[in-house]
């Protein structure tokens, strides 16, 4: 095997073999050039024309040095073709800065108060200067819409009406599971979206036997009834709701019409209390007016009218969110419940929807009272009536409180003289609702 030759390593500035002197000078000037180059590493050049610094590194001051000798140089220079020319010689410009003007910022709002020119003259006067001269004063802008709404309220005076605070009724509730506090105000919005469906119409034109008065000697008398059960209020309400929903889609005689009550509180018994009375309670109750087996079978019959729908929201329903977000005394709570009571056991009422015979209780009430306010922004929210709306009703449970005491039918009156209740029945009625 043949072995690689040896290439001796010629030593840097000699000659190669074979070369000569002038081979070797040109190996000396290459390997120079290249010690220079090396020197540019690190910013240091030679810098031409300064003496005694010919590798100085070039740093911001040095620059900065060259640059005003460079101007000073050139302005030397044109000096001296000036005075050849006979020319005075031009200062040089200045570059004149611009400083940004300051920007006002506008604030637009449709709640702003508009000032008058002379009242925003008077507020706003011009500031002057120390050296006597007049600043510039900042007038507040407004938007054109703003404008006529400040001006709108103001012809309407709500520029400086304060707004009522809504009181969280539910608050005090957060920690109580029965409360259902996180479904409560959508469990109303569909009681009220669905109260109509449920509210019997005008039906006593249709009735060939039973009148206005006899419906409500029922009603007083199933009162009286549910008091000696010592029923739930809701109850009361949900018979009466029964019975008029079947009045309404079905001829009744006259002998059955105490039938149709009993067969309709003991379907709400059933519904709402824990233990109903039984069948033959009422029929006791009636001296034997009906045997056991008509009552079932008036049962029976009302549910297949009604198509079994019992859940319904009555006007207790309302009434137990309206009380509370009245947040009033007990004094106020048993006059809502009697004026209420009162309100159903009249045919007049039945064309108002449940909801509105249970917040003109609430209204009458505190006006019966004299709460004040009768009807504040809470209401308002909680029940969805404003004042207005809820005159003519308050005005008619009203004028059947003053009728209460003289009138033949007492069950209310009574239940609701006994001193456990406040004997809110021997109230006089609001006469600011009277007078209306």
């Amino acid at each position: 095997m043949a072995s690689r030759p040896i290439v001796p390593v010629q030593p840097r500035g000699e000659a190669v073999v074979g070369g000569g002197k002038q081979q070797q000078k040109k190996n000396v000037a290459a390997d120079a050039r290249n010690r220079r180059a090396l020197g540019d590493i690190g910013n240091l050049v030679t810098v031409r024309g300064i003496e005694g610094k010919p590798n100085r590194p070039i740093t911001r001051s040095f620059c900065a040095q060259l640059l005003a000798n460079a101007q000073a140089a050139a302005a030397a220079e044109n000096t001296k073709q000036a005075k050849k020319a006979g020319a005075a010689p031009k200062p040089p410009q200045k570059k004149a800065s611009v400083k940004p003007k300051p920007v006002e910022v506008i604030n637009i709002s449709p709640d702003t108060q508009v000032v008058d020119d002379a009242k925003a003259k008077k507020e706003n006067p011009v500031e002057k200067k120390k050296d006597g001269g007049e600043g510039t004063s900042k007038k507040k802008a407004h938007a054109f819409s703003s404008v006529l709404t400040a001006r709108s309220k103001a012809a309407c005076g709500m520029t400086n009406k304060p707004k009522e605070q809504t009181i969280d009724i539910d608050a005090a509730d957060a920690e109580n599971e029965l409360a259902a506090v996180e479904y409560i105000e959508d469990i109303y919005k569909f009681y009220k979206l669905v109260e109509n469906e449920s509210r019997p119409h005008d039906y006593i034109d249709s009735q060939p036997e039973i009148n206005e008065s006899m419906r409500a000697i029922l009603v007083d008398w199933m009162i009286d009834v549910h008091r000696k059960f010592e029923l739930s209020p809701e109850t009361l309400y949900l018979t009466i709701n029964i019975i008029d929903r079947f009045l309404a889609i079905k001829t009744v005689p006259r002998r059955e019409l105490q039938l149709v009550g009993i067969s309709a509180m003991l379907m709400a018994s059933k519904y709402e209390e824990i233990w109903p009375p039984e069948v033959n309670d009422f029929v006791h109750l009636s001296d034997r007016a009906y045997t056991h087996q008509q009552i079932l079978v008036m049962e029976k019959t009302i549910l297949g009218k009604l198509e079994w729908t019992l859940t319904v929201p009555t006007p207790y329903v309302f009434l137990a969110r309206f009380i509370k977000a009245s947040i009033s005394d007990k004094d106020v709570e048993n006059m809502v419940y009697y004026l209420a009571e009162l309100g159903v056991m009249h045919y007049a009422t039945i064309m108002y929807c449940s909801s509105m015979i249970a917040a003109s209780a609430v209204y009458a009430a505190r006006c019966t009272l004299k709460k004040t306010p009768a009807w504040n922004e809470t209401l308002k929210v909680y029940t969805g009536f404003s004042e207005p709306q809820l005159i003519d009703c308050a005005k008619l449970l009203v004028s059947f409180q003053a009728m209460a005491g003289k009138s033949k039918l007492q069950a209310v009156y009574r239940k609701y003289s006994n001193p456990e209740r406040g004997a809110v029945a021997l109230l006089p009625p609001a006469k600011a609702l009277m007078l209306l």
